[in-house]
């Protein structure tokens, strides 16, 4: 055995593949199996997912992969929130100050095949069509099935990666040894995907650099640019209620709820009707856990840790964040002898579990200002002050969707400050209509006394 010593990753999704690839670059040995077969020769199945929005956090660690290069080849940029409101008409909300902050929209499948393929040239050994069926931890072994011929295969390992998502094997066989605390919560809606193709000259159909969003209080429609000149459409309804997908069954219904409430969109869905019924209803739910790992013999991290709704976007960038941190405290744990894994774990554990709970919570939060809010006039007049606190005091008063997008302060530091932040902003826009009439000398006090100056990012 060469390197630094020997892991195996469960899942090639995106967290193990790029998990893989910053591993095998510093030097382990590295073996990744996934249920799936290769994507690369199979194709990647699509109707199951949410097209992702690449932030600062991923966008450091593909950095730190050298896979960011080929990953922003077929992204497209989105600068801000296009809000399509029954009453105004469409408004652009910028993420940030200028096209210095911006996120990306990245296809699932094009980002998982280009990891996959970094994966493999840093040297990790890639396994497909194999499925997790069970693992003794005491003997270090762990049974694999091909699915499509039956075949079993035992694997003998150091420790366990698991990056196998929010159904993770590799979790369910934790928990029956270590008994997790495990709590799965149901947000109560679902969503399908749609999707917009491009004009007849292969054009983008509506503005290609933003996040469009049909906000209707208690539910909505975004669509994400992709490189193919479409969209990708995803209509969030309830379970239950009116409307919901318990009364919204089929492609008529679905024309007819968005003839009413969406009826800009309809004209740039041509196969609305069919994309509906052909595409499955996603579920949305939280998972929390009180532990990732089992001593040094395995440990959790992205969705099969912490998987979270996807309303702030940070589902991936927190996974891949992840997988910075854990390859970090291995390198620790080594320095030149035999490598600690479980105060690796341990430590990876104690950093990023506050900060996971934190995005979790903040991505709740963000579901409910997109549907509801994000046309809601108290809303907007508190947004101006805060474009315009930022611009006053840069060095203490950051958005706190800018300090998680554009940042890379933890979570955790992002979730109180903004409490704050959000707390000032009420105080100072209470019974106010405008900008005009707020005691400036007061906030700027208020700013100075309750935020302290912002650390400086390495």
């Amino acid at each position: 055995m060469s390197g630094k010593g020997h892991l195996t990753i469960v899942g090639a999704g995106l967290a193990g593949g790029l998990l893989a690839t910053l591993l095998a670059q510093r030097g382990w040995q590295v073996d990744v199996f996934e249920r799936r077969g290769d994507p690369r020769v199979k194709g990647y199945a699509g109707g199951r997912s949410i097209n992702l929005a690449l932030a600062e956090r991923g966008l450091h660690a593909l950095r730190a992969a050298g896979a960011d290069g080929a990953v922003l080849d077929k992204a497209v940029m989105m600068r801000g929130r296009m809000v399509h409101s029954l009453d105004v008409g469409e408004q652009l909300l910028r993420y940030g100050k200028d096209d210095s902050e911006v996120i990306w929209s990245v296809s699932r499948g094009e980002l998982n095949i280009t990891l996959l393929h970094a994966a493999e040239r840093a040297g990790a050994k890639l396994h497909f069509d194999q499925r997790l069926e069970s693992v003794d931890f005491d003997a270090k072994r762990a049974m694999f099935v091909d699915d499509t011929d039956g075949k079993r295969t035992e694997h003998a390992f150091t420790a366990l990666l698991g990056a196998d998502g929010a159904g993770s094997a590799l979790r369910a066989a934790m928990k029956s040894r270590a008994g997790f605390d495990e709590r799965i919560e149901s947000l109560g809606h679902g969503y399908k995907e749609l999707e917009i193709p491009p004009t007849a000259d292969g054009d983008f159909r509506i503005e290609a650099n933003a996040l469009h969003i049909w906000p209707r209080g208690h539910y909505m429609c975004i669509a994400l640019p992709n490189d193919e000149r479409t969209f990708t459409v995803t209509l969030f309804l309830p379970l239950e209620g009116e409307p919901s997908f318990a009364n919204v069954r089929t492609g008529a219904d679905a024309r007819a709820l968005f003839q009413r409430d969406f009826a800009d969109a309809v004209p740039m869905i041509p196969d609305l009707d069919a994309d509906f019924e052909s595409n499955p209803v996603g579920t949305l739910s939280t998972l929390y856990l009180d532990r990732w790992h089992l001593d040094g013999r395995a440990v959790l991290l992205g969705d099969a840790a912490h998987a979270m709704v996807p309303f702030h976007g940070q589902g991936m960038n927190c996974a891949f964040e992840d997988c910075v941190a854990l390859a970090d405290h291995l390198d620790a744990s080594h320095d030149g002898g035999t490598p600690d894994l479980a105060q690796a774990f341990e430590a990876f554990e104690r950093e990023r579990l506050p900060n996971a709970r934190a995005i979790q919570a903040m991505a709740l939060e963000n579901y409910l200002e997109m549907r509801a809010r994000v046309d809601d006039a108290d809303f907007l007049l508190q947004r101006d002050l805060e474009r315009e606190l930022a611009q006053r005091h840069p060095d203490r008063f950051v958005p706190r969707y800018g300090m998680v997008t554009f940042r890379r302060l933890p979570y955790a530091t992002a979730f109180e400050r903004g409490r704050i932040q959000r707390e000032l902003l009420v105080e100072a826009t209470q019974g106010k209509t405008s900008l005009d009439g707020i005691d400036r000398a007061w906030l700027d006090a208020e700013v100075q006394r309750r935020l302290p100056l912002l650390p400086v990012e390495g």
